[in-house]
C-alpha cells in the first residue's frame, strides 16, 4: 500500500470540523484531506483541476477549515503547471483558462461551472488569480497575467500584472503566497524552473482579510476551467502554514513530521485529518 505524502503538523484543535494544522503535499498520490470537485481528479500524482478538454470545471478545497487566528496570517507555497493547450488562442497565444488560489468560508464544495476560472461567485473570499486568456471588459490587460481577487469578483485590469512568459507553456512554476495580519500586507512571488524564492514580490496589496473573510476559519484550495480554449491545470504540491511564516522549500520551508501526535492517534481524537470555478468567458 502506498504511503499518502502528506505531513501534518498538529497543534490546538478548536473543534473536530476545525483542526489548528499546517500541512504539506509533496506530491497527491493521495488526495485525503482535499474536497474535489467536479473534473478536479488525482492524475500520475499531480492534482489536475481540470483535463484539457472544453468547458471543464474543478476545485479542490481542505475537507476541514483551517484556522487563521493570528490575525488572519498565513504563508503558502505550491507548484503549478498548466499544458496541453488548444481549442483556440487570443492575441497572447493558446490555451485557457487559468488557476485561482483561494481562501473562502462558504464551502469546501465550490468551483462548478460557469465564468471566472471558478472563482467567480464566491462570497466572503480572496483570490489570487494566475489567468491565462483575455477576457477583456475592463478585468483582463491581456492573456497572462497575475491579480488578486475578492469575494467571488475580479479586479481591475490596473491592479494586474503581466507575467512575461506564457504561464501555460508547460514548465513548473512556483508559488509564495503570504499574507501578513499584523501589517495587513499580502504579497504573492512567482517563480519559473525555480524554487529560489524571489526577493521582491510580484504582486502587493494591503488587505484586511479579517473584514474580507469575517471569520479566521477558512477552506483553503483552488480553482479552475476550461472553455472553448483549454489546457490541463495541474497542481504539483502544496504547503500551507496558518500564520506568517514565508516558506523556503528544501531549506527550513518543508513541515516537520508530528511528534507529539501520530497520524493515526490523532486521526481517531478528531475525525478524518488531512488539510488538505472562469470558464472561458466567451
Amino acid at each position: 500500500m502506498k504511503t499518502p505524502h502528506l505531513i501534518i503538523a498538529l497543534g490546538l484543535a478548536a473543534s473536530a470540523s476545525s483542526l489548528f494544522a499546517d500541512f504539506t503535499y509533496t506530491d497527491f498520490s493521495s488526495t485525503s484531506g482535499l474536497q474535489l470537485n467536479g473534473n478536479a481528479a488525482s492524475v500520475d500524482n499531480v492534482l489536475r483541476l481540470t483535463p484539457a478538454n472544453y468547458w471543464q470545471a474543478g476545485s479542490a478545497f481542505s475537507t476541514n477549515t483551517v484556522s487563521l487566528a493570528s490575525n488572519a496570517s498565513f504563508s503558502t507555497f505550491f507548484q503549478f503547471n498548466m499544458h496541453d493547450v488548444g481549442g483556440s488562442s487570443d492575441n497572447d497565444g493558446w490555451g485557457a483558462d487559468g488557476i485561482v488560489f483561494t481562501v473562502e468560508t462558504t464551502s469546501n464544495s465550490v468551483g462548478g461551472s460557469g465564468v471566472g476560472i471558478g472563482y467567480t461567485g464566491i462570497p466572503k473570499s480572496l483570490g489570487v488569480e494566475f489567468d491565462t486568456w483575455n477576457n477583456g471588459s475592463g478585468f483582463d490587460p491581456d492573456g497572462n497575467h497575475v491579480n488578486f481577487d475578492y469575494n467571488g469578483n475580479f479586479s481591475p485590469a490596473t491592479d494586474a500584472v503581466s507575467v512575461a512568459n506564457r504561464m501555460n507553456d508547460g514548465n513548473t512554476w512556483s508559488v509564495w503566497v503570504d499574507y501578513d495580519g499584523s501589517t495587513q500586507s499580502l504579497e504573492l512571488r512567482l517563480a519559473e524552473d525555480s524554487t529560489v524564492r524571489p526577493a521582491d514580490p510580484l504582486l502587493q496589496a494591503n488587505v484586511d482579510l479579517v473584514s474580507i473573510l469575517g471569520s479566521t476559519d477558512a477552506y483553503v484550495g483552488f480553482t479552475a476551467a476550461t472553455g472553448a480554449a483549454f489546457e490541463d491545470h495541474d497542481i504539483l504540491n502544496w504547503q500551507f502554514r496558518q500564520n506568517f511564516d514565508p516558506i523556503i522549500p528544501g531549506g527550513g520551508g518543508a513541515v516537520p513530521e508530528p511528534s507529539t501526535y501520530g497520524l493515526v492517534g490523532a486521526a481517531a481524537l478528531l475525525g478524518v485529518v488531512g488539510l488538505r470555478r472562469r470558464a472561458r468567458r466567451a
